[in-house]
């Protein structure tokens, strides 16, 4: 017996060349997680939801979601917005490649996440506006470790819940460590209280609040060396996209530990 047609948006992750002349595209969905869809013809000219199938696309569809594991089918397209700027510039295409990778490795297929989709989607929409990217991605970054099964605590510091004293983040604790504290660690990360202040405050930013965002130079690098490393120690895992993104960034693949700073220079900073 076969399903009922469903209304749903969907945001184009991948797309993969099936057969012959068909594609299967997979797609983060409001309504039902990650799904793969197949395209019949789909790689022919004149295929009349190109368009719909782009990367960097959102749509309103109509179509059959399969139970389970299998491939789903869409049978109209009601509306599309191609995120153009992220399409014509290689910076733009290579921060938001990351996000959607890092989204599609957070999550198991068949699991509703709509949170995730309206983030997602939105995130796209402030890269193409010219909102900061670096921000953008960082922010992203930070909200999905609880996904890949860390869970940071950014709340104040691991062993006494001080946020009043200089604050660090320690792999050890899984979190913050108050300068009270640091003796307990002494690989602890030696962040500058401004990326301290940035890290806490991008775990619990809203992307549809954001305004504008102006981060200094030093700190945005600071800020990417910071995740990175949490990313290698904690959750172990480099999408394709981000070896891409810091290339085209010269920064390599390599991740440079943080020199240790002068306890003078870690004094609660959040200006930007």
């Amino acid at each position: 017996m076969s399903r009922a047609p469903e209304d749903f948006r969907g945001l184009i992750i991948a797309r993969y060349n099936y057969r012959e002349s068909d594609m299967l595209v997979k797609m983060l969905t409001d309504r039902f997680g990650k799904r793969m869809f197949l395209f019949r013809r789909a790689r022919k000219p004149g295929f009349r939801m190109a368009a719909a199938i782009l990367p960097f696309t959102v749509s309103d569809f109509v179509g059959t979601i399969a139970s389970g594991s299998g491939l789903s089918y869409v049978n109209t397209v009601r509306g599309t917005v191609q995120f153009k700027q992220i399409s014509s510039d290689l910076e733009l295409n290579a921060y938001t490649s990351y996000i959607l990778a890092l989204v599609d490795l957070a999550f198991d297929e068949d699991q509703a996440l709509p949170q995730w989709f309206a983030f997602t989607e939105q995130a796209l929409k402030l890269i193409d506006s010219g909102t900061d990217p670096q921000i953008v991605t960082n922010i992203a970054e930070i909200q999905l470790l609880p996904s890949f099964g860390v869970g940071p605590n950014w709340r104040g510091c691991s062993v006494c819940g001080r946020s009043d004293l200089p604050l660090d983040f320690s792999d050890k604790y899984g979190g913050l460590l108050c300068s009270n504290h640091w003796e307990l660690d002494p690989r602890r990360y030696h962040a500058s209280q401004r990326c301290v202040y940035y890290l806490r405050l991008f775990s619990q930013t809203d992307l549809l609040q954001l305004g504008k965002v102006a981060v200094r130079e030093d700190t945005r690098r600071e800020l990417r060396n910071v995740i990175d490393r949490i990313y290698d120690g904690l959750v172990g895992i480099q999408p394709k996209a981000k070896r891409f993104l810091d290339e085209l960034n010269g920064a390599g693949s390599h991740i440079q530990a943080l020199k240790p700073r002068r306890r003078d220079e870690n004094h609660p900073d959040t200006s930007n």
